[in-house]
């Protein structure tokens, strides 16, 4: 079942074209990835998507119900829960605090959720009383993606959650993602600069480059790829000098 479908999206800047006809879709229980240099789209598709900013043309829908342009927080409760990039937690607030926040849209008792949250990061758990601007980067990551999970999302957006952070804690936090993934069944659309880990952990991806999707598939596909491989996993391809050939042109294929 396809959860996230967005057809033709235009999103601008003033009077910058940020997105130039996006299409892509979601499947229920997948995660998909969003690859693309700094500038290309990525992040402006996410705001798009969640409500922050409003798209000029184009459809998005949920379950096949419209969300372009409602407001965000009809957003989250269409079903939609955003991990921003950059965490963006509430400093002077707990830990648990942090995480009840995100479930303002709900009417039920979210404490089951909570205990949830602390089973897959139980360093949340330990200091759940102390201020979340106290925490380590790769904490407060725990904890956008904790306060998150409290809204029981339909989609969960994550906009670069390895911003910041070591290997070693980019590793853990992916590791996170993919069991929340396949035990929890939470679908997923993932923008990621670090190319290796996000086809490493999701299902299907997307290239978008100035704004334009210019390939898709899935993630095996996008890693057998030339262009993939030179330009996003760092594969230098060689001439017959043996010399790396800098300047040879992406053909997407």
């Amino acid at each position: 079942m396809t959860v996230l479908s967005v057809r033709n999206l235009e999103t601008f800047y003033g009077a910058i074209m940020a997105l130039r006809g996006v299409s892509i879709d979601v499947t229920e229980g997948e995660i998909v990835t969003i690859l693309g240099a700094n500038g290309a789209g990525k992040s402006t598709l996410m705001k798009t998507i969640a409500g922050l900013m409003d798209p000029e043309k184009g459809s998005i829908e949920l379950f096949g119900q419209s969300i372009a342009g409602l407001e965000p927080d009809r957003v989250v409760r269409a079903g939609v829960s955003l991990v921003p990039e950059g965490r963006e937690v509430f400093p002077y607030l707990t830990v648990e605090e942090n995480l009840k926040l995100g479930a303002y849209t709900r009417r039920d008792d979210p404490a089951s959720d909570l205990e949830l949250v602390y089973d897959y990061f139980p360093i949340l758990k330990e200091r759940r009383k102390q201020n979340a601007g106290y925490l380590s980067g790769g904490q407060q990551q725990m904890l956008a993606i904790g306060r998150g999970l409290m809204a029981r999302p339909r989609l969960m957006m994550l906009d670069e959650p390895s911003l910041g952070l070591s290997p070693l804690l980019t590793q853990e936090i992916f590791g996170i993602i993919a069991r929340l993934n396949a035990e929890q069944k939470v679908t997923m659309l993932l923008v990621e600069q670090n190319a290796h880990i996000a086809l490493a952990t999701a299902h299907t991806g997307y290239v978008l480059e100035m704004g334009r999707i210019v390939m898709g598939g899935p993630t095996e596909k996008l890693r057998a790829s030339d262009d993939i491989q030179e330009f996003y996993l760092g594969k230098a391809e060689a001439n017959e000098r043996g010399q790396k050939r800098w300047k040879r042109r992406k053909t997407w294929r």
